[in-house]
């Protein structure tokens, strides 16, 4: 918690971490986690999403959600990223996230380098997800809520896989696409389903 508590301090207010989840997938939304922990009371094993199994990060979603300060997630549709492109889209679910905490920061750590504009300060940190844990509780939540998303996605449009790859690129995903064309929740924007279209 030093990053937080040094922008705590310079801030004058409540940190939140902020991540997304799904940048690089051919279909389904992408979504972010905003997240305020509680440095009296912070769950175990917390790290970057990536790094964890299924299990543990759905473990880690209870533990987050019950003992944050505040947590927020937003998401950014299909519709969105085709019109806003997805540095914008990730901006938008980001935002929404942010604004759906029950307590409003005063500033936000931001993995990555590009200084989104949210409703705070915004302060970035490259490989954010493994140097603070409200980035890291963030991107647990971002994943945990995308991937569920998928599932019920894969129940509406079966056939795809999207509940095993979660809509990134997968043999078993290009082959279903050949096979049945694109579905509404694909990303028509993106050049691999583009080119489907045109074939």
């Amino acid at each position: 918690m030093a990053l937080e508590i040094l922008l705590i301090e310079s801030a004058g207010g409540p940190v939140c971490g902020v991540d997304e989840a799904g940048r690089g997938p051919w279909a389904g939304p992408v979504s972010a986690g905003a997240v305020i922990l509680d440095p009296d009371d912070l769950p175990a094993g917390i790290d970057d999403s990536k790094a964890l199994t299924h299990a543990r990060r759905e473990a880690l979603e209870i533990e987050i959600k019950a003992r944050a300060l505040a947590w927020g997630v937003g998401f950014a549709s299909v519709e969105e990223i085709a019109t806003q492109n997805i540095l914008h889209a990730t901006g938008l679910a980001m935002c929404r996230a942010v604004e759906a905490l029950s307590i409003q920061p005063t500033a936000a750590l931001v993995d990555g380098n590009y200084r989104f504009k949210l409703p705070c300060e915004v302060r970035t940190v490259v490989g954010g997800d493994g140097l603070s844990l409200s980035i890291a509780a963030a991107s647990i939540l971002a994943k945990t809520a995308r991937d569920r998303l998928m599932v019920a996605l894969d129940a509406e449009y079966p056939g795809y896989g999207f509940a095993g790859h979660k809509g990134y690129n997968a043999p078993v995903h290009s082959a279903a696409l050949k096979d049945l064309g694109p579905c509404p929740a694909h990303r028509r924007s993106w050049a691999p389903i583009r080119a489907l279209l045109e074939s």
